[in-house]
């Protein structure tokens, strides 16, 4: 009945998120408290629960969230996202316009959100298209997809960092960039390969469009150097690396901790805000005081919503599940990288459900935390594999009730039938090739 009551808790959140459109922060808290009633737990406890689990949350990962959105806000407004893109445009070449869209993409949704990556991008995606002559359809999907594979996989994006936060992964963070980086490769691969054979056959009106490539260019302005624009990604990222390397190799002294220190994802992270200041163009109000601001403004719900999923995993912890599946025979029942297909499909469902891929990455890794120490999952490399399962379900798939398809359709003038065969369908293609990577990562490294 334990079971019943978790499943028809995950059951309360869908449908009143998908069906009465309840933000997934209250959703999440009235599904808490529906399976702390049901399962038979004190009132008081069911409080002390809800609370210990949001604080303990927020209090692990709440300003790395925040900073990661900071640094996405200063790359977008100040054109640094721009200058990405185009050195990775030089370095692929005009005559690939579709791959040089999927690593830009790959690129900058790992600080930056996807949809808001797709808008600062657009206008790029339609000058390459005209310029290479390519349909923009494709440009369209290569971008999408190349966006969509590391938001989803890779921190400082605060979907994959609440998951690792639920799941006690908070302290791996080096490995899960690591690791999320390599398995958001052939994401990105099979997103670009369905952009090129099937995207590339749909046409939108603004095909017979005349876009000047140069005048695209001229209307960003001053563009910041390469090395400003890439700095703020590269430093919290290669901090991060340099104290799980230290930390992994057993490394003591002043030297050492020093390391360790910087490399913590709330100080890597500060960093890597203060290497994005001098991207702005004044030091003013506009900046300094509004442009933070609208960062704070699109990091709140996504702390709240990250927060509410930790309470809910605190009670469901502290329902007894941990108990009664410790009791199972479970070498029979979760063997190897077959585990991975459990994360998987409960987060492609709430993805597929309610829309959102932060929220299912939040719920998922809240839901399956309790499983993880009774069946002596730990350390580094496993929970990161685990990380990138649930992420690998929160890509699959994005349709109408997604937001960020709704940007990739809307933005490429595509009709809704054939955003269903090109977006849709790339997504649903890069959940099972990433879930498919992942598990055999899992036999290699595990």
């Amino acid at each position: 009945m334990l079971f019943v009551v978790i499943i028809l808790g995950v059951l309360l959140i869908v449908f009143a998120t998908t069906k009465f459109k309840v933000h997934p922060f209250l959703s999440l808290l009235l599904g808490t408290l529906f399976v702390g009633i049901a399962s038979g737990m004190p009132l008081a406890a069911i409080v002390e629960n809800i609370n210990g689990g949001f604080g303990s949350i927020m209090g692990g990962i709440g300003i790395v969230i925040v900073f990661g959105t900071i640094i996405g806000t200063i790359l977008e407004k100040a054109g640094a996202a721009y200058r990405m893109a185009e050195v990775v445009l030089r370095i692929v070449g005009p005559k690939r316009p579709q791959l040089a869209m999927s690593i830009i993409g790959y690129i900058v949704s790992i600080p930056v959100f996807c949809d808001s990556g797709f808008v600062i991008l657009n206008s790029l995606r339609k000058a390459l298209a005209k310029r290479a002559k390519v349909a923009l359809a494709s440009m369209s999907v290569a971008l999408a997809t190349g966006l969509y594979a590391t938001h989803t996989l890779v921190p400082p994006t605060p979907g994959p960092i609440a998951a690792a936060g639920n799941i006690g992964a908070g302290g791996y963070l080096g490995t899960i960039i690591l690791i999320g980086l390599i398995v958001a490769i052939p994401a990105v691969i099979v997103g670009y390969l369905w952009a090129t054979r099937v995207a590339s056959k749909i046409e939108v009106e603004e095909d017979a469009e005349e876009l000047d490539y140069d005048e695209i260019v001229k209307s960003f302005g001053q563009m910041p150097s390469t090395f400003q624009a890439f700095l703020p990604i590269i430093l919290p990222i290669v901090l991060i690396g340099a104290g799980s390397a230290v930390t992994a190799i057993g490394m003591e002294g002043n030297i050492a901790s020093f390391m360790t220190f910087l490399g913590t994802p709330l100080i890597a992270l500060m960093l890597g805000v203060v290497a994005a200041l001098p991207l702005l163009p004044k030091y003013n109000e506009e900046t300094l005081t509004n442009w933070i601001g609208a960062a704070l403004l699109d990091a709140a719900p996504i702390l709240l919503i990250t927060g509410a999923g930790g309470a809910f995993g605190t009670v469901i912890k502290n329902t007894g599940i941990a108990d009664i599946i410790q009791s199972w025979d479970t070498a029979d029942m979760f063997t190897g990288a077959l585990f991975l297909l459990i994360p998987f499909f409960i987060a492609a469902a709430l993805k597929t459900a309610q829309g959102s891929s932060t929220t299912a990455l939040v719920i998922t890794s809240s839901l399956v935390a309790p499983l993880l120490p009774t069946l002596g999952i730990e350390g580094a490399v496993p929970l990161a594999l685990v990380v990138m399962a649930i992420g690998a379900g929160a890509m699959t798939v994005s349709h109408v009730n997604d937001s960020f398809f709704w940007v990739v359709t809307q933005f490429s003038g595509m009709k809704v039938t054939d955003a269903y065969k090109a977006q849709t369908m790339a997504t649903l293609l890069q959940g099972i090739v990433t879930i498919a990577f992942t598990m055999l990562l899992w036999v290699i490294l595990v």
